[in-house]
């Protein structure tokens, strides 16, 4: 069983390792955005809640988060283990994630940090481009379309740069998570959870690297 939080600033590679390791283990993929908008959709209790937070445009407080990731924990699909994607970002998120994976008996088995260096982010995050269209994400340097101009995925011909992909962005942005970063990776040193991979490398070692760490459970 593994129950797994991937740590790492934006750009380090989380998503694209998430794939490979749900790909190999078959884990429950908890991505906060898509629980909220699950839940919201499903009009339950909770994502009522969290909706009237969101409707004034405030942010949802860390219990009613947690609420949430504790009805997605609960769920089915979950009984082969989990990779936790956006929760938590604070050591009081983490916190209450101890004491719902104790109510529950799926305590947290893994947490891997992908480290990459400030000034590769910045450019990994400022090559970043996106379809028009569908959403699908591009990099100039790692991850072109097959075809020039044309997406992968849906076909489309429209790209476009976020704002905040954009390098004094990044870099303000990149601060910001640090800041929060930091201290979630000293809780879980602590604990005696926490293993660092070296995101600088391509993709496939840097998954090999955490394939490593996870077989050896």
């Amino acid at each position: 069983m593994i129950n797994l939080i991937l740590l790492g600033l934006p750009g380090a590679g989380k998503g694209t390792a998430s794939e490979q390791i749900v790909d190999k283990y078959h884990l429950a993929h908890i991505s906060t955005g898509d629980m909220f908008r699950e839940a919201m959709a499903n009009k339950t209790p909770v994502g009522l809640e969290a909706k009237s937070y969101i409707d004034k445009g405030d942010l949802v407080p860390d219990e009613v988060t947690a609420k949430l990731v504790e009805e997605r924990l609960g769920q089915d699909d979950v009984k082969n283990g989990f990779i936790l994607d956006g929760f938590p970002r604070t050591t009081n998120q983490a916190e209450l994630l101890d004491e719902i994976t104790t109510r529950l008996n799926k305590q947290l088995t893994n947490v891997i940090a992908i480290d990459v260096k400030e000034e590769t982010l910045i450019d990994r995050l400022s090559a970043r481009f996106m379809c028009k269209n569908c959403g699908a994400t591009y990099n100039k340097f790692s991850k072109k379309p097959k075809v020039e101009g044309t997406c992968d995925r849906c076909g489309g011909h429209e790209f476009y740069q976020r704002e905040d992909d954009k390098p004094e962005v990044v870099k303000n942005r990149l601060e910001v998570n640090e800041k929060m970063n930091a201290p979630l990776k000293e809780y879980y040193d602590k604990k005696g959870l926490l293993a660092t991979v070296n995101g600088e490398q391509a993709p496939e070692k840097v998954f090999a690297d955490i394939d490593a760490i996870l077989s050896k459970d």
